[in-house]
C-alpha cells in the first residue's frame, strides 16, 4: 500500500512530506507562542528598546521565512516535476529578496531615527526631511534588489544595464539643474547650514525659513511675501544665519555740539558705560570720542546684546537711547544737528 504511486510520488513520500510539514509548523508555533512571548516580556523590562525592535523585526521578517523554509524542506521528500520545482525556487528567491530588502530598510530607518533622537534634533522639519530621504533610499534599494533578483533568475540584464547607463547619462545632462538641487538638498540635510525657523539673510533678501524641499527652499520675508530659492542657489551663496547668533554686537554713534566743554566730553564715555551696564542682557564693550565731524563731535559706542531676538535688541537700543539722552540733559550737554555758520567780513 505504501508503494502506491500518485503523481510520481508514493504514499510513503506524501506521509513524510506531511509529517515534516506538521513538525515544522509545531516548532514555529512553539517559537512564536512560547519562546517569543517570553522574550517580549523580558524586553519590556530592559531600559533600551533595541531588543524590542530586533524581536519585532524577527517576528515580521524571519518567521515568514521560516514558514517558507519548512515548506521547502518538506517538499524535498516529494518527486516534483522540473516546472513545479523551479516555480518553488523562484518564489522562494523572490520572497527572500523582498524580506531582505524590507529588513534592511527597517534597520536603516531605526538606526537613523535613533541617531537624531540621541542628538535631540528629531523635530517636525527633521522628520519631514527624513521621510523624503527614506523614500529616495527605498526607491534606490528596491531598484538594486530587482536587478539582483532578475540576474539570479537567469535574465540577461547586462544589455539593459548598458542601455540604462547611456540613458542615465542623457537624462543627467538634460536634468543637471534638478540633480544639482537634489544634491544640494542632501548637503543642506546633512550639513545643516540652516533649518526651518531660522532667520537668514542672502544678499538683498532676508526672512524666515518655512520649508526645505528637494528642489527648492521657501522663505517668508519680513514684508510677508514668500521667496522661493533653488537649493543650489542657497548652498552656493554666502548667507547669514541670525538664529544661531549667540549674541549680537551693536555699534552706533552719537554727536554732541562743538560748544561742549572738554571736561564734559571726558565724562560722556563713562555716562554711556553706566547706562548700558544697568540694562539687562547687555555687555558693554567700549565708548570713545571718535571724530570731529562737520557739525558735531562724534562718539562711537559698541556693546553686545545677549539674545538673537531682533525685537529684544531694538527694545534694548531704545532703552539705551532714552538713558543717554536723560543723562546728557541733566548735565546740559546738547546733541548736535546739522548746522552751518556763515562768517561775513565787512570791508568799508
Amino acid at each position: 500500500m505504501s508503494e502506491l504511486t500518485l503523481f510520481q510520488n508514493t504514499l510513503r513520500q506524501y506521509l513524510y512530506f506531511f509529517l515534516a510539514l506538521l513538525l515544522g509548523a509545531i516548532l514555529i508555533i512553539i517559537l512564536k507562542v512560547i519562546i517569543l512571548k517570553r522574550i517580549k516580556a523580558f524586553t519590556k523590562k530592559t531600559k533600551t528598546d533595541i531588543d524590542e525592535f530586533l524581536v519585532g523585526l524577527f517576528e515580521k521578517m524571519a518567521l515568514p521565512l521560516l514558514c517558507y523554509s519548512v515548506f521547502y524542506l518538506s517538499s524535498r521528500y516529494l518527486t516534483l516535476s522540473p516546472g513545479i520545482d523551479k516555480a518553488i525556487k523562484i518564489c522562494g528567491m523572490i520572497f527572500v529578496t523582498i524580506q531582505g530588502i524590507r529588513s534592511f530598510i527597517a534597520i536603516v530607518a531605526y538606526a537613523v531615527e535613533k541617531y537624531w533622537v540621541k542628538r535631540g534634533k528629531l523635530s517636525a522639519a527633521v522628520t519631514h526631511n527624513f521621510k523624503t530621504l527614506m523614500t529616495i533610499f527605498k526607491i534606490f534599494l528596491w531598484g538594486v534588489g530587482i536587478v539582483f533578483l532578475l540576474d539570479n533568475l537567469g535574465f540577461k540584464i547586462s544589455a539593459v544595464l548598458a542601455g540604462l547607463g547611456i540613458g542615465g547619462i542623457a537624462v543627467a545632462l538634460a536634468a543637471q539643474t534638478i540633480l544639482a538641487d537634489l544634491f544640494s538638498y542632501f548637503a543642506i540635510f546633512f550639513d545643516k547650514p540652516f533649518e526651518v525657523g531660522d532667520f537668514i539673510v542672502i544678499g538683498d533678501f532676508l526672512g524666515t525659513i518655512e520649508h526645505i524641499g528637494i528642489k527648492s527652499t521657501r522663505i517668508r520675508s519680513l514684508g510677508g511675501e514668500q521667496i522661493v530659492f533653488s537649493n543650489s542657489d542657497l548652498t552656493g551663496s554666502r548667507l547669514r544665519n541670525y538664529k544661531r547668533m549667540a549674541k549680537r554686537r551693536v555699534v552706533f554713534t552719537i554727536g554732541v555740539t562743538y560748544q561742549t566743554r572738554l571736561t564734559q566730553l571726558k565724562e560722556i564715555p563713562d555716562i554711556i558705560k553706566n547706562v548700558i551696564e544697568n540694562i539687562k542682557d547687555t555687555i558693554f564693550d567700549r565708548a570713545h570720542f571718535f571724530s570731529f565731524a562737520d557739525s558735531s563731535l562724534v562718539f562711537e559706542v559698541a556693546y553686545y546684546v545677549l539674545s538673537q531676538d531682533y525685537n529684544k535688541y531694538m527694545d534694548i537700543q531704545q532703552e539705551i537711547n532714552f538713558g543717554i539722552k536723560e543723562e546728557l540733559e541733566k548735565r546740559g550737554i546738547e546733541f548736535a544737528y546739522p548746522t552751518q555758520t556763515l562768517y561775513v567780513n565787512k570791508q568799508l
